[in-house]
């Protein structure tokens, strides 16, 4: 319906709008027969402010926007067609009668407009009809409304600038009432207009850039930076940074909606994609998750041939529920960190990490480590006795020393004597004995023995201390290097404040990235050359069983061998191992070495005990080798885990890097296959006694029907 003004009816009458004919023009406006052109022109500016109220479509049902035509004029198209031939003075101006294909056109158009302009604008009223369609959108400035308090920073200052937008027949929007006045002043600038909501708009390829980037830890300088360049310049990026910022704030409310529940989905993605993936969930009486714990089929097999040491981080904490994040992490024979579990907790008490370590051991089989490093947590350290009660407890070192700055100020920089002869200190010391006699040298040096940090540390020193882990077998985790690179790690790849399910996927991205650097060495390994120092029978030896990175190891101790002279106290049973320049280190350095030979040069002890306690032999005794001109490491000094086959069989993702793999006729892959085979079969029937005499009966029916079916071929 329409309100028709007339001059003997100044209130004017409702009569039916589909009394006029409406034909589309190619300038895209609404125009009417020439019989009732000047009347509807005259409703147009003679109607009161309920013109949108009373011409509304109210019965029928319509889709949202109208089907586009390649044949029709857009709005923006005759915009720059008149703005081409000098008919406006600005590019886009809205004019009564403009259609649109659908609102978000109209709303572009309008946009354009308060751009050029220098206002903004944003969606105003709208109604819908019986049928639950929209008929009527309201544009309007940004500075409509009243401010909701008087004395405020509010920009609304009742501004009546606006468009109205009504339903055409062919499912279309025009523009019913256009107001274009403005009772406040106009911007002029580009950074000004930025400000305005409407003009920093970010389209949804660069929303999707920002929330890739945001998840892969990418601070908000750098996203910025980023975008400054796909944009060609810093200039061009169409919105502002605290635009950016509020987005990324948004992107973090949308992913913790629901955010345990996107937690299980992925869960049961990668249960799909590895079948050996494993995830246990303790839940408080509540039914809130306590503690998170999961591995998978690759983190099983690292362990199984690793898992002697393990260091249990749990230092990192940043994100959004504060819940401390435990990682489990050992050494391959790459010397590489390798991951084993992680487990998201809500405390750290003692029955919270009975839980993980029980659990732990289940998820890996039944194997517990022999050696476990943690921090020094008091509860930790009770569970640990209790759930692994044969293993050997220690502290990280990076633990211990990671407040030594604060707490020592100026003696601990970078080019203080001090931190050189302190690390020196504990990271070099062998013996007990010349550990205790330079931490009291040096606290005296530097006039130290009151300060209340090292007096700490030193009363807990049998815990972290070197040389109080001899023959303790710790596969040089000890060192502070391994927990300070798993920490780094995580702050690498695991934003700040971050969720549950986003932490879930950029944990397994830094898995993979470590299965990728763990290629890298296989293949460096078995492909490669080792680059030999002194060419010596020993060294040849050794860069044939280690891998690179180990044999690197290696050339280290070889070098330092040769400050040491030999001296033979009974043949091939008893050596004296003596530093050359002992007069000149100091006077609590231990220089003399005793080293001891057993089984016919078999097997060699040196008091240092470097070998049990790292698995690789001591500059001490190679030197004694050397003499007794040995052409090759004693075999019970060649620990398997540190030589190229240190696995019985290499996982999936390095199989390809294997050297004996071959077509199904070579005898070395028909041994291969069969021994990985034979080995899932025994510890499928270690399980329990059902499966054993399961397993022993089906092998011996197998054994039995293959030397039938084979006879002649088996006879030797």
């Amino acid at each position: 319906m329409l309100r028709e003004v007339t001059e003997d009816d100044p209130s004017g009458r409702f009569v039916d709008l589909m009394d006029f004919v409406e034909v589309r023009s190619e300038t895209g406006n609404v125009d009417l027969d020439d019989n009732r052109a000047s009347r509807m022109e005259n409703r147009y500016t003679a109607l009161d402010d309920k013109v949108g109220w009373v011409t509304r479509n109210r019965k029928v049902a319509m889709p949202d926007e109208r089907a586009t035509s390649a044949e029709r004029v857009t709005a923006l198209e005759t915009a720059l067609t008149g703005f081409a031939e000098r008919k406006t003075d600005t590019v886009v101006t809205p004019s009564v009668g403009l259609t649109f294909d659908s609102i978000i056109e109209a709303y572009d158009f309008y946009n354009l407009y308060s751009w050029e302009t220098g206002f903004g604008i944003r969606y105003a009223k709208s109604r819908t009809n019986v049928k639950g369609t929209r008929c009527m959108q309201e544009f309007v400035c940004c500075c409509s409304g009243k401010p909701k308090e008087a004395n405020s920073t509010s920009s609304r200052c009742q501004c009546q600038a606006m468009i109205r937008l009504l339903r055409t027949d062919d499912d279309g929007w025009y523009i019913n009432e256009f107001r274009s006045s403005h009772n406040h002043s106009m911007l002029n600038t580009c950074a000004e207009k930025l400000h305005f909501p409407s003009h920093r708009h970010i389209d949804k390829y660069t929303r999707e850039l920002v929330s890739q980037l945001r998840e892969n830890n990418v601070n908000l300088s750098k996203v910025d930076n980023i975008l400054a360049t796909f944009f060609g310049r810093v200039e061009n990026v169409p919105f502002t940074k605290r635009c950016l910022r509020t987005l990324c704030w948004k992107l973090s409310r949308e992913q913790a909606d629901d955010d345990v529940q996107k937690t299980m989905a992925i869960f049961s993605e990668l249960k799909v994609q590895d079948g050996e993936f494993t995830y246990n969930v303790q839940v408080d009486d509540e039914s809130r998750i306590r503690t998170l714990m999961w591995t998978n089929g690759r983190s099983k097999k690292q362990y199984h041939h690793f898992g002697d040491v393990v260091t249990f981080d749990t230092t990192y904490k940043t994100n959004l529920y504060d819940m401390p994040f435990g990682i489990f992490v050992g050494v391959n024979n790459h010397f590489q960190s390798v991951l084993y579990a992680g487990v998201l907790m809500r405390d750290e008490t003692v029955d919270t990490f009975k839980w993980i370590f029980d659990e732990f051991v289940k998820m890996m089989g039944g194997k517990r480590p022999i050696t476990i490093l943690t921090d020094q947590a008091r509860a930790m350290e009770v569970a640990i006795e209790e759930i692994y009660p044969d293993a050997t407890h220690r502290w990280c070192k990076w633990h211990i020393l990671k407040k030594a700055k604060e707490s020592l100020g100026s003696n601990y920089t970078k080019k203080s004597d001090f931190r050189a002869e302190f690390h020196n200190l504990v990271h070099e010391m062998l013996t007990i004995e010349e550990f205790e006699d330079g931490w009291v040298a040096l606290l005296e040096k530097y006039s130290l023995t009151k300060n209340t940090y090292l007096t700490q540390i030193y009363e807990t020193r049998q815990k972290w201390a070197k040389p109080y882990f001899a023959g303790k077998f710790c596969a040089r985790q000890t060192s502070t290097g391994r927990s300070e690179s798993a920490n780094h790690m995580l702050k690498q790849y695991v934003p700040p404040s971050c969720l549950m399910n986003l932490f879930v996927k950029q944990y397994n991205k830094l898995q993979f990235d470590r299965e990728q650097e763990e290629g890298f060495q296989e293949k460096r390994t078995r492909l490669s050359g080792a680059v030999l120092k002194v060419n010596t029978p020993l060294e040849v030896h050794a860069s044939k069983i280690y891998t690179r990175k180990m044999f690197e190891i290696f050339g280290g101790i070889l070098y330092e061998s040769g400050s040491y002279g030999v001296e033979e106290i009974i043949p091939k049973q008893k050596y004296m191992v003596t530093h050359v320049k002992a007069e000149k280190r100091e006077k609590w350095f231990k220089c003399r070495y005793e080293v001891n030979v057993f089984d016919n040069l078999g097997y060699f002890s040196c008091i240092c005990g470097l070998f049990e306690h790292m698995g690789m032999v001591c500059c001490h005794s190679l030197q004694v080798m050397n003499v007794l001109r040995l052409r090759e490491i004693p075999h019970r000094h060649i620990l398997k885990r540190w030589s190229i086959h240190g696995r019985d069989n290499l996982p999936d993702h390095l199989k390809h890097y294997q050297q004996d793999m071959g077509p199904p006729d070579a005898p070395t892959y028909r041994h291969s296959a069969l021994y990985i085979t034979a080995l899932e079969v025994v510890k499928m029937g270690d399980r329990n006694l059902e499966a054993y005499k399961f397993m022993l009966d089906g092998l011996v029916d197998l054994r039995r029907e293959t030397r039938l079916a084979h006879t002649i071929d088996l006879l030797w």
